[in-house]
Order: C-alpha cells, then structure tokens, then sequence
C-alpha cells in the first residue's frame, strides 16, 4: 500500500488534534474544512494540509471530492461539536439543536463524496441521546450504502492518553471489516499526569514562563489564594473551612460537585480537559502542588499535544482563554494517531 494513494479529508477540523494524529499514523492529510476561521495558522503550520474556512451544513460534496485523487483511497473524518450531547447538555434545557444535525450534515456529505473509509469521533453520549437517535441514524445511513461499521467507547488512558476522557469512536468501510485497535496500556500503566507536566518550570498563580508563553497561570484572588492554600493534594472545597466555602456548595445540591476547586493526582490520569480547563472554579483543575491552575502548556500537554505544536503564530499576544478553548475543544493527536493506525491496519489487511 503507497500511503501517499491514501487521501483524508477532516471536517469540523479545528487546530487539527485529529489530523495531526492521523498524519502521525502515516495518513496523507489533504485538506480541513471549519467554521473557526481562527484555527486556520494552527492547523496549515502542524498538518501541511490546506485549511478552509467553511460552514458544513453548506459545503457541497462535489467540493469535499474535488479534494481527492481520481485513484487514490478516500478516507473522510470528522468531529462534529459536541456540546449538545455532552454531560452538561443533559442538564441545560437551552439546547441549540443546529448543532446536533451537523451529524446529519456530515451524512449528506458522506453520499455525495463515497469515500471508502469514515471515522467519527464524539462524546460517548451521543449514543444515549434522547432527543434524535442521532448515532443510530448516521450508523443505519452508513449500512444502507455498503459500510461495514464499528462503534467503539473509548477510555483514553487505554491509549496512552493521560487523562480520564471517554471517547466515541466510529469506523466504517466499504472495503470490509474494520476495527479499532485494542488498547496499549494497561491499568497500572497508565501515563499519569507527572509524566506529561512533572517537568515543566514551577510557576506561580498569574506567572509566566519567559520562555514559553503558553506556561502561563491565570490570576487567583486573593480570597481563591487563600481557598488554595487550604486545599489538600487531591483535595477540593469539601476540604476547606466553612468560612472559606461557597454558599452554593454549603446546600445539598452543591455536594454533587466534589471536583470544582479540586487538585489533579501526580499518579494519575488527568480529568477530562475542557475549554475551562485553565481555571480553577470549573473543575479539578488545580496543579497537584503549586497554588495555581494548570497553563495552557500543561493542558495541550495533557492532550498528547507536542511541545513543537504551534497554536498562534504569536504566543506572546494570546489570551489564556482562547488557548484553552482550542485545546479543550481538540481531539488528542494520539486517539488521531489510534485512528489512523486501525485504518492502515484495515487496508494493509485487504490488500493481502
């Protein structure tokens, strides 16, 4: 198999986590397609692939085809947001239901282009949602035009991910069987967090790295100070003084969030990486001993992100905040890079 016959096209492509990985993998990534005309310096400086600036519910697939060789393998992937079938979807009644038909979207496309390989990567969610049988439906599109489909949850510390972020990951072929490869790690060895940021420079709250920009903590107040100071290694707000706790937390309600204000384990996964990962308040987002949030660094660390990535081409001149969405928002180069390789296992073993 000449791996350069072998086309991708990645849509709702981001930064390019995905098509990062999958180029890893030995995938010939030609061409990202999103609506975050933003992402584009990201994604043409790390993937080598031609980025546009495109709404998919009005992208046509003779544009998407046009991408391909006349004789070459055609792989489409795509990870369409998230948000509405993600945990907190589930409790917020403000859905906005244009987000759960880009899906139907990428089916459309699907028809038009016939490309012998798709991957999909979503939340594990989507498989429960209530609403629409979204999944379902993108599982019986895909049968019905001569797929052969696995549907995978994946635990990415399985992968060598280190952080606790389950995945849904869809394979689907018209050459034949295709599976996820098993996992590479094992309890026990798993990568933990002082694995992927043990090493980085100590820092305190609202310090930056002089020679990396993104090693950059947010501010903490002087009372959010004081509340870290009282947080225990692994620990949370349930472990301050009731002077220092929140009123909402004081209340029943308020005991179902034991992680907000929380410390990550040195010797384990970190928690899924989120756009807010980078502030305190939003989860168990504290270092495991520095009075501080994790940086932006450490988050794209987390996410398997290499420390060559560049995400602006000015890191000096970006704000925390649209670091962490980028890299809360990306799927993990190395679930790209499983991807890539269970489909080059694929391939490999039809062409025997």
């Amino acid at each position: 198999m000449n791996p350069r016959s072998v086309e991708v096209v990645d849509l709702f492509c981001g930064i390019g986590g995905l098509s990062y990985g999958l180029s890893l993998a030995g995938l010939n990534v030609i061409s990202g397609y999103d609506l975050d005309k933003t992402c584009a310096y990201a994604y043409e400086s790390n993937t080598g692939a031609k980025f546009f600036y495109q709404d998919i519910s009005r992208l046509e697939a003779n544009e998407v085809l046009s991408q391909y060789s006349v004789d070459g393998i055609r792989i489409l992937a795509g990870c369409a947001p998230c948000q509405p079938f993600s945990s907190y979807a589930f409790k917020n009644k403000e859905k906005d239901a244009s987000k759960y038909d880009l899906l139907y979207e990428f089916g459309r496309i699907i028809k038009g282009v016939k490309p012998h390989v798709v991957t999909m990567e979503n939340v594990p969610q989507i498989a429960k949602f209530q609403e629409k049988d979204v999944l379902g439906d993108f599982v019986n599109l895909l049968r019905a035009h001569g797929y052969q489909v696995s549907v995978s949850t994946v635990y990415c510390p399985d992968y060598g991910i280190p952080q606790t972020r389950k995945r849904l990951v869809l394979l689907a072929s018209r050459l034949g069987e295709i599976t996820l490869l098993p996992p590479t790690n094992k309890p026990g060895k798993y990568v933990t967090t002082k694995d992927a940021i043990g090493s980085l420079p100590k820092l305190m709250a609202g310090e930056a790295d002089p020679c990396d920009p993104l090693h950059r903590a947010k501010a903490l107040s002087p009372l959010n100070q004081e509340r870290m100071r009282h947080t225990p290694y692994g620990g949370s707000w349930k472990d301050w003084p009731k002077e220092l706790q929140l009123e909402c937390h004081k209340k029943a309600s308020g005991q179902s969030f034991g992680s907000v204000y929380g410390r990550i384990r040195w010797d384990k996964p970190a928690p899924t990486m989120t756009t807010q990962c980078t502030g305190w308040g939003n989860g168990r987002f504290g270092h495991p001993e520095q009075d501080r949030a994790i940086t932006p660094r450490e988050a794209a660390l987390i996410q398997t992100f290499p420390t060559s990535y560049r995400f602006f081409a000015d890191e000096d001149a970006v704000s925390i905040t649209t670091a962490s969405r980028y890299i809360g928002n990306a799927v993990p180069p190395r679930l790209g890079e499983v991807i890539g390789m269970s489909i080059i296992n694929h391939l490999k073993q039809i062409n025997q």
